[in-house]
């Protein structure tokens, strides 16, 4: 679960330093805001879907769902020829991600208890707080080496773990 949130917030940290190099490349500075906020939004208008689907059919699949087309996303990020084609990917991203955080922390109320959680929380923070480090840092290395496109492919050994320790470690049995 850490590294699904990691997956998450490593994404929302490390785009904003490599804007002006994608800008430069891609061109289309009037449309970079929609970079950030059509995932926010495509990341908004999923949660409900999501919530309700993994009350029904069970979060396992609901989460591996989303890292799938999360990840989907990322690649079709890393290949965009154009602004526009980055703005749809983001969409996806965030498509994906609309899974992802929620049914996290839904399953983390799922397996731990309410003393246990608090610690688990802090836990969860920490990734956070990591990323607010590490995601900046690469997205100013990858600019500064003009490889702005492996902002999106560092997603996809990360979502490949996330999904694995998922399918191989969390049992859930659905009701």
């Amino acid at each position: 679960l850490m590294v699904t949130t990691g997956l998450v917030a490593i994404d929302a940290t490390i785009l904003a330093t490599a804007v002006p190099t994608i800008v430069d490349e891609l061109g289309g500075f009037s449309q970079f805001p929609w970079l950030f906020s059509v995932y926010l939004l495509a990341q908004a208008v999923t949660v409900p879907i999501y919530s309700r689907l993994a009350a029904t059919v069970g979060r396992k699949p609901i989460i591996l769902i989303g890292i799938a087309i999360f990840l989907l996303g990322s690649i079709l990020c890393a290949v965009a020829w154009s602004m526009p084609a980055l703005i749809v990917a983001r969409a996806i991203q965030g498509i994906g991600g609309g899974a992802i955080l929620p049914v996290t922390v839904t399953i983390i109320g799922d397996l731990y208890s309410i003393a246990e959680r608090a610690k688990v929380q802090a836990y969860t923070a920490g990734v956070w707080a990591v990323a607010a480090v590490v995601g900046p840092t690469l997205g100013g290395i990858f600019a500064q080496l003009d490889a702005w496109r492996w902002i999106f492919i560092i997603n996809t050994p990360l979502g490949a773990l996330a999904a694995w320790f998922i399918l191989t470690r969390y049992h859930e049995q659905v009701h």
